[in-house]
């Protein structure tokens, strides 16, 4: 699992066009649960829009187990990539 998180990794970043809001926001939640687990850091203050949907993103992964947040992310390039591109 572990290579095939790598490879979605560095194939998310070549799409040919940017992803949604939304997508871009499951995959950064994942990512992080997967390589870090359950968010670890305080949510950003209101002022720090970005951070918060960072946070958000990664805290609504709680729970998932890291080899399970690999699946997932993987799974979710292989929608992304027909979709926009590589």
């Amino acid at each position: 699992m572990d290579e095939s998180f790598e490879k979605a990794a560095q194939e998310v970043r070549v799409l040919k066009q940017k992803p949604e809001h939304g997508e871009i926001c499951a995959l950064y939640g994942l990512y992080k649960q997967a390589t870090i687990g359950d968010v670890n850091i305080e949510r950003p203050s209101m002022f720090d829009f970005m951070g918060k949907a960072k946070w958000d993103a990664w805290q609504a992964k709680k729970g998932l187990s890291k080899d399970e947040a690999k699946a997932n992310y993987v799974d979710l390039v292989e929608k992304l990539k027909p979709k926009y591109g590589m």
